[in-house]
C-alpha cells in the first residue's frame, strides 16, 4: 500500500505558506537569517544564548531588522556582532512567518557563500556545522525544523519531460536521493501558494522572463525552482533572483 505524503514543512508555523493568517493582532518582528555554506554543503548552527526564549536551542544565525534597513544589510550586521565574521553576497532564499509563544516573527532566509574571518560565539553560544542529511542537533529550533529538510533539496533537479509540460498544484511524490518530497509545478504566485498550503515541499516553474520570475521568488515560503534557460552562469544568476535552484528536463528517450 502506498503511504501518504509527509505533513507540510510548515504544518506548525503561521502565516504565508502555512495555511492560515495566524494571530495578526500581534505585531510582526522581522527577522533576517543567514544559511552560511561551505562548500561542502555543511551549514553554520549556532545555539541561543542563556537568557533568550529557547535558551540552548539550535537555529541559524540571524537576527532582527530594524526599520528601514534592507534585509541584505540587517543581515551583514548581525553575523558582524554575533559572530565577528564578515559575509560577502547573500541571496535571497525563502520568507515565512512562524508564530511563537514570545514573538511572531516573519523569517527571511539568505543564502551566503562567502565570508571574511572565522566565526567566533561573541555572546557565548555553541557553534557547529551541520551537514545535510546527518542527524540534526537536539534540540532544533522549531522554525529552523522544515529548513533543515529543505537543504537536502540540490541545486540542480532532474525533472520529468511529462512534468515539465503541464502545471500540477496537487503535490506528487518525487524522490531524492532515497528521501520523498512533495512537488508542484506552478506558473504565478497565486498557485505557489496554493501549492504551500497543499503541503508541496518545493515548485518548479515553467520559462519565465527573469522579472517575473523575482517577482515569485521574492516571498516564497518553499523552494522554488526554475526551468534550466542553458546557459553556464544561469544557476548563480537566478539564484540571486531567489530561486533555491535549476530544474534540467530529463532526455525523453520514448
Amino acid at each position: 500500500m502506498k503511504s501518504s505524503s509527509p505533513p507540510s514543512p510548515l504544518s506548525h508555523a503561521s502565516g504565508r505558506g502555512a495555511g492560515g493568517e495566524g494571530d495578526r493582532s500581534r505585531p510582526v518582528v522581522h527577522v533576517a537569517v543567514g544559511v552560511l555554506v561551505r562548500p561542502d554543503r555543511a551549514v553554520l548552527l549556532a545555539d541561543r544564548p542563556a537568557g533568550k526564549p529557547y535558551a540552548g536551542y539550535w537555529e541559524f544565525p540571524g537576527g532582527k531588522i530594524e526599520d528601514g534597513e534592507l534585509v541584505e544589510h540587517a543581515l551583514a550586521r548581525e553575523l558582524a556582532e554575533e559572530l565577528h565574521i564578515t559575509i560577502g553576497e547573500s541571496v535571497p532564499w525563502v520568507v515565512f512567518d512562524f508564530d511563537y509563544p514570545h514573538a511572531y516573527v516573519r523569517l527571511q532566509f539568505r543564502r551566503v557563500y562567502d565570508w571574511h574571518g572565522k566565526p567566533e560565539p561573541v555572546e557565548g553560544q555553541r557553534l557547529t556545522y551541520y551537514r545535510p542529511g546527518d542527524p540534526a542537533p537536539d534540540p532544533l529550533l522549531p522554525a529552523a525544523r522544515p529548513v533543515m529538510r529543505w537543504l537536502r533539496l540540490p541545486d540542480r533537479l532532474i525533472w520529468a519531460p511529462e512534468r515539465a509540460a503541464q502545471v500540477k498544484l496537487q503535490p506528487s511524490d518525487h524522490w531524492i536521493d532515497g528521501m520523498r518530497f512533495a512537488a508542484s509545478a506552478v506558473r504565478d504566485a497565486d498557485e505557489l501558494a496554493q501549492a504551500a498550503a497543499l503541503g508541496a515541499d518545493f515548485v518548479v516553474v515553467p520559462f519565465l522572463p527573469e522579472p517575473q520570475l523575482a517577482d515569485l521568488s521574492r516571498d516564497t515560503p518553499i523552494p522554488v525552482y526554475a526551468t534550466d534557460p542553458g546557459d553556464a552562469d544561469a544557476l548563480k544568476r537566478l539564484q540571486r533572483l531567489g530561486v533555491h535552484g535549476i530544474a534540467e528536463v530529463a532526455p525523453n528517450h520514448e
